[in-house]
């Protein structure tokens, strides 16, 4: 029988589990600092910076600064979370991400606040949906989604140990639980978390999308379709092996993301299907810039959707 998850009506905001786990990293290493682009507030570092006054080190709008300042910072030993709104820590900070984070090879923790279309009404100038193809151009830079508060925290534990250059994705539109509750580790690095063994059909999503894709199952299940769902909470590098195997043991996949379908993780799961194993596949994500809306008219927009992912997989398998 095929196992499939429930999606909980209880609902988070993934920055009150970043904040709190950034104090909880801070409290026990004096290494790890944040940083941020006059963003305290929407990055929601409030409590840190009033329990850490001197270790929030806010540049102002200067997000290139910002990127430069961290990587001083890890050169001089410390642990840097930079906290900046998806779309300008992406977009304006290109470069110096590029040059002293990644191939400067620093242990930075470049936290991408409010990402896709998180910011709604404020349109397209503030939406972050071409970050994940831009980071994952960019050589020695692993780039994270968690879909939770669990996995967010998680992620963060396994980024300080790890020392390694990180984009990740902090998201502002609250979603609902998709950890088992007898998960003894919610985030494992490289690796795709895989609910259900159906072999009809694989939902490949990540970020926001997930909890999305664990209702279209069950939606399919009531229709006598067969879905397994892959939580990829890690963009780059991609875990091939799930892939693949997902690939051989059903008849095809739909993968979602709140993204550009241009070098995204849609492109990163076409590139190892093409290499391994070519099979059917239906990409969803953002195709155009976003009318004006709040972030849940502008997924339901672009059919990122229980209801449009369930919809693509119907057609996929005939």
């Amino acid at each position: 029988m095929n196992a499939h998850s429930s999606v909980s009506n209880e609902t988070f905001d993934c920055r009150v589990a970043f904040s709190e786990k950034l104090i909880a990293l801070a409290e026990a290493d004096p290494r790890i600092v944040a940083v941020c682009n006059d963003s305290v507030g929407s990055s929601n570092l409030n409590a840190f910076r009033d329990r850490f006054p001197d270790r929030l080190i806010n540049v102002g709008i200067a997000e290139q600064n910002m990127v430069g300042v961290a990587a001083g910072l890890a050169n001089g030993g410390f642990i840097p979370f930079v906290c900046a709104a998806g779309p300008f820590l992406s977009g304006r900070a290109t470069e110096q991400v590029k040059a002293d984070v990644a191939y400067s090879n620093y242990g930075i923790v470049l936290c991408a606040m409010s990402p896709g279309m998180a910011y709604g009404e404020l349109g397209p100038t503030h939406h972050s949906i071409e970050d994940l193809s831009w980071m994952r151009a960019i050589d020695n830079l692993d780039v994270l989604v968690p879909a939770d508060p669990e996995q967010t925290k998680a992620a963060m534990d396994w980024a300080v140990k790890s020392g390694r250059p990180i984009y990740m994705r902090v998201g502002r539109h609250k979603v609902p639980s998709v950890t088992p509750a007898d998960r003894d580790v919610a985030f494992t690095f490289g690796k795709i978390d895989v609910t259900g063994d159906g072999s009809d059909v694989a939902l490949v999503a990540t970020g926001t999308l997930v909890s999305r894709a664990l209702e279209a199952q069950a939606i399919l299940a009531a229709e006598g379709i067969l879905a397994r769902v892959l939580n990829v909470s890690t963009i780059k590098p991609i875990d091939a092996e799930t892939i693949i195997k997902a690939a051989k043991e059903t008849k095809g996949l739909v993968v979602a993301e709140e993204g550009v379908l241009e070098g995204g993780l849609g492109a990163a799961v076409s590139m190892t299907l093409s290499e391994n194993h070519p099979a059917k596949a239906k990409f969803l994500g953002v195709t155009s810039f976003a009318p004006t809306g709040s972030n849940d008219f502008l997924l339901e927009h672009f059919g990122l959707t229980a209801k449009g992912i369930a919809d693509a997989a119907r057609k996929l398998v005939g």
